[in-house]
């Protein structure tokens, strides 16, 4: 019995220890949910405070969304509950630390304490400011680290190789460091190393010294691989977009050539961009393989051939983007069954035929773009009632017949069908797009009238294109117009003859275009009312004589060029920038009140009759004026300082008026002076060495002057650097050209780099451009200049607005230069225009003219030249025009390349030469002989002219020669003959000057 009861009691205490265990395993596990955070480790706690304490706080970060999460970090409290940080709940150890967009400012140096961090699987260090140090060698030390982010924070210098030794990484993102680099040997080991890697986003790095071969050793676990903006160039291995798991590739903006797999193509693949790369071939086959992908960017390519039919299977894509890859043929008619379809663009390639006139696939396109095709045949209905669509470019093609009557989808915001040939009237039914924003019909054959109430309906409306049509004038009724959100109006390019009124209660508007229209008399104060927003007003090409009242009170830009304007110079807001009213019939003196405009950046007053001196005012500008055109006018006196403060001058034309004296000496103070043209006037002056200091002088022309002396005193060493065209004709310069003058010319001795191809799709309607991030861009100056050209006795007057950068001239023609010419020419390799002619220079020419590579026209006529005329010549295979008449040259004319294009009066009046396409031929002893010289005689005078005459009657009678001679001196030369010459010189010249025109632009 007792042993019963004591095993009673064995059984109830042990019942009461399970009982008491099992509570206070409750208990414990109760207070483990309340309490889940780890304690750290104090050695990860030590570390983290020491970072910390290396970094400041940038308050000015410019992502507002930022925050210092480094803020909760206090040592009083466990590091595993601080903002950003993960520890492993047994261990304590810190797994996982996120600093990114934290404001963090300083240095990530050699001894870091991140790398004490022996548990850290993840770092994620992107948006902070590491001030340009280098990634610091050391990543090998954390052996658990899968993910490592350091994008966008300011990094610079070589990526460490030991980056790659963490062999459990599964992704690295260094994007967004355009000061980071990766060399061919680091990458080389990262691509071998990290045989997990999932991840690999290396935008923006600089990887131009790594060879694309290396992604050959890339792993079949590659999912995401991002290099836009790498500068990578070669071969890139088509293999790799045949990764098993791959999903996401960008290879944008590099230098990369090589094909898409031509099969076995099956990829996973959801994002695909190659967009600006020089990728060939075609399009395979294969591509409907790829059946979850939503993104297709190949523009900008070196793609050809049609655009095969495999859209059938890509139900899933959204964006597809094959501009410019030089495709040819008709659209696929799989693609217009992509239902899913947000963003299409086609734009720049060479796809013809008429697009179809039904379509159903479009429900979710919402951006349309097929401009700069061979696009034939009318604008179909259904593109007008896609439920979706937003955006439609369909301009520069061949599209023709007149719009048709359309549905009014609520959707649509932007059209642009500009420079097509579409003709006929706008619809009625077009003008109730009641959503629609921008609108361009520039470029047609579009007629009819403008109506106010149509224009009225557009209450959405902010940019109004009708540019370049045929219509025939404005309706202006009294209708209440809504044009609340109008800004942009060109309707320039027409046959308007009235001031569209009906747009003053427009109030929004900021830029209105009129020009080339024919809009007479007057512009009336109730015309121009309600416009005070409106900055930007071009009237010119138009009939206008008089203004009573300019718009607007804050205009920044107004042109009134090419009417006919009479009077004084008008009245003008004091807020104007460029003021440009050149070609018109005002009169007067240039009033002291254009001072007043002490924002103008740009004043031309060119081609009218303003007589008197200039206002002195004009150098004191508060904010410095870039461009003064005053050329062609009556002014006189002495030139003005126009560089008292500021040195902002770049562009000044004095030229056809009558300004008198030195040369002042205050151009040296015009530091920024690009283009300076004094041409035609009366000025008195030894040649301006002293402008050689000037560092960016382009353009020089002085011709048509009275500058006289010598050209072979001491010259500056830095002399005219910059210089690309220097004219100097009909002057009194006098002796030999000095080496030297030749030598300093830098600019034109470098033959210009190729220019990076500008994407032919910028600056259109609708397009918006961004340059490389590497291209530097020197923009030439945004205002016309112009320059004259002596060829065969013929002006021409050319606008180097956009040649500048290229063009090259040298003319010293019409001058007493005497000696030879220096072998120093054939240095200037760039020069495209040399003239010489009609001075006093002899001696043979030097064969090292040939070296002027790109020379297009050379002109050393009615000279004293003479011997053969070098064959080394003949490699100028750009050579479009040539004269050495009246020299003395002998011997065979060279045949070859250029010269065998060249007629007769290239070579006239050397009596010594042979050879085609003269008719003497060569061969004879007499030939070699060098002919007696000529005597250099006024070219003006008509005695010359008669011994001529008298030689040339010799072998049909003294007579006949003597009474021509006699006709000839007694009634002036025959000027008949004269011009019947000259014509024919002028149409040649002006071919070739076309031509120039063509390559330059």
């Amino acid at each position: 019995m007792g042993k019963f009861i004591w095993l009673c009691q064995i059984r109830s205490l042990l019942f009461v220890l399970f009982f008491l265990s099992v509570v206070d395993c409750s208990l414990s596990l109760s207070s483990s949910s309340l309490n889940p955070t780890p304690s750290g480790l104090a050695e990860d706690t030590s570390a983290l405070l020491q970072f910390k304490n290396t970094m400041s706080i940038d308050d000015s970060a410019i992502f507002s969304y930022c925050y210092p999460k480094t803020n909760s970090w206090n040592e009083s409290t466990n590091c595993c509950s601080w903002e950003g940080v993960i520890c492993d709940k047994a261990t304590g150890q810190v797994i996982s630390l996120d600093l990114s967009c934290s404001k963090l400012v300083g240095s990530l140096s050699p001894n870091t304490t991140l790398f004490r961090l022996r548990g850290l699987k993840r770092l994620d260090l992107s948006l902070n400011n590491f001030d340009a140090s280098s990634i610091p060698s050391g990543f090998n030390q954390l052996v658990s680290l899968t993910h490592l982010n350091l994008s966008g924070s300011l990094l610079s210098g070589s990526v460490p190789s030991d980056i790659s030794l963490p062999s459990k990484l599964i992704s690295l993102d260094l994007s967004g460091n355009d000061q980071l680099k990766f060399d061919s040997h680091g990458f080389d080991m990262l691509t071998r190393n990290l045989s997990k890697l999932e991840n690999l986003l290396l935008g923006w790095v600089n990887m131009s010294d790594v060879v694309p071969t290396s992604f050959k050793n890339l792993r079949s676990s590659l999912k995401r691989l991002s290099l836009e903006f790498c500068d990578l160039q070669g071969d890139f291995p088509s293999e790799i977009f045949q990764l098993g798991y791959l999903e996401y590739v960008d290879l944008r903006w590099n230098s990369l050539t090589g094909y898409l797999p031509n099969s076995n193509w099956s990829s996973p693949l959801k994002f695909f961009d190659l967009s600006s790369n020089y990728f060939g071939g075609s399009i395979p086959s294969s591509l409907e393989n790829l059946t979850k992908i939503t993104y297709l960017g190949f523009s900008y390519n070196k793609l050809e051939g049609q655009i095969p039919d495999v859209f059938g299977n890509l139900n899933k894509l959204t964006t597809l983007d094959f501009s410019d890859c030089n495709f040819s043929g008709q659209l696929p008619p799989s693609m217009f069954n992509l239902t899913q379809l947000t963003y299409l663009d086609l734009s720049l390639n060479r796809l013809e035929g008429p697009l179809p006139t039904h379509v159903t696939g479009f429900q979710n396109l919402k951006d349309f773009s097929l401009i700069d095709n061979l696009l034939t045949g009318g604008v179909p209905s259904w593109l007008f009632t896609l439920p979706s669509l937003e955006s439609l470019d369909l301009s520069y093609n061949n599209l023709t017949g007149p719009i048709n009557q359309i549905q009014r989808p609520n959707s649509i915001q932007r059209v642009y069908l500009a420079d097509n040939d579409i003709h006929g009237e706008i619809p009625t039914s077009f003008f109730g797009l009641s959503r629609l924003t921008q609108l361009d019909l520039s470029s047609n054959n579009l007629s009819g009238v403008i109506r106010s109430d149509m224009l009225s309906k557009l209450e959405s409306l902010e940019t109004l294109d009708l540019s370049t049509n045929n219509f025939s004038g404005v309706i202006n009724l009294d209708v209440p117009s809504k044009l609340k959100n109008l800004t942009e109006v060109n309707l320039s390019n027409n046959k308007l003859r009235q001031f569209p009124s009906f747009l003053r209660s427009a109030k929004s508007l900021r830029s209105l275009d009129l020009s080339n229209n024919k809009i007479q008399g007057s512009i009336f104060k109730w015309e121009s009312e309600g416009w005070e927003q409106l900055i930007d007003f071009n009237l010119s090409n138009n009939s206008l004589t008089s203004l009573e009242q300019l718009p607007g009170k804050n205009i920044l830009s107004l042109d009134l060029r090419s009417n006919r304007l009479q009077g004084p110079l008008p009245a003008t807001p004091p807020s104007l920038q460029e003021f440009l009213i050149s070609d018109n019939k005002l009169t007067g003196e240039i009033p002291p009140s254009i001072c007043n405009l002490t924002s103008l950046d740009i004043l031309d007053l060119s081609k009218n009759y303003f007589g008197g001196i200039i206002p002195s005012c004009l150098g004191n500008f508060s904010r410095g004026i870039s461009v003064i055109n005053l050329q062609k006018n009556n002014l006189s006196g002495k030139i003005p300082d126009f560089c008292v403060e500021f040195n902002s001058l770049t562009t000044l034309a004095l030229n056809d008026n009558k300004f008198e004296g030195l040369l002042p000496r205050f151009f040296v103070n015009c530091t920024v002076l690009r283009f300076l043209n004094l041409a035609n006037n009366t000025l008195y002056d030894l040649f301006p060495r002293w402008l050689s200091v000037l560092p960016v002088l382009q353009v020089l022309i002085l011709r048509s002057n009275r500058f006289y002396g010598r050209l072979d005193h001491p010259m500056a060493t830095s002399s005219f650097l910059s210089l690309q065209i220097l004219d100097l004709s009909k002057n009194e310069f006098t002796g030999p050209f000095p080496k030297i003058f030749f030598q300093s010319f830098r600019r034109l001795k470098l033959v210009a780099a190729s220019q990076p191809q500008q994407m032919s799709k910028c600056g259109r309607v609708g397009v918006s451009c961004f340059p490389s991030p590497r291209d530097r861009y020197d923009s030439p100056e945004n205002y016309k200049k112009y320059v004259k050209l002596t060829m065969k006795r013929l002006e021409i007057e050319l606008d180097l607005d956009k040649s500048l950068t290229n063009f090259t001239l040298i003319d010293f023609s019409n001058n007493r230069f005497s000696g030879r010419i220096p072998e120093a020419l054939g240095e200037l390799h760039a020069l495209l225009v040399l003239n010489l002619s009609h001075n006093r220079l002899n001696d043979t020419l030097p064969p090292s003219l040939a070296n002027m590579a790109a020379l297009e026209s050379l002109d050393l006529s009615s000279n004293k030249l003479g011997g053969r005329i070098p064959s080394e010549l003949t490699k100028l295979t750009f050579l479009e025009v040539l004269n050495l008449s009246q020299n003395n040259f002998f011997g065979p004319i060279p045949v070859g390349h250029q010269f065998n294009t060249f007629d007769i009066d290239s070579y006239a009046g050397n009596l010594g030469l042979c050879g085609f396409p003269l008719s003497k031929k060569c061969g004879s002893e007499e030939e070699r002989k060098p002919p007696t010289p000529k005597l250099l005689e006024d070219e003006d005078s008509a005695i010359p002219f008669i011994w001529e005459l008298v030689m040339m009657g010799y072998g049909c009678g003294v007579v006949l020669g003597l009474s021509t001679g006699y006709i000839v001196f007694t009634t002036g030369r025959p000027w008949w003959l004269v011009r019947m010459v000259e014509r024919d010189w002028q149409r040649n010249f002006t071919r070739w000057a076309r031509r120039i025109g063509r390559k330059r632009n």
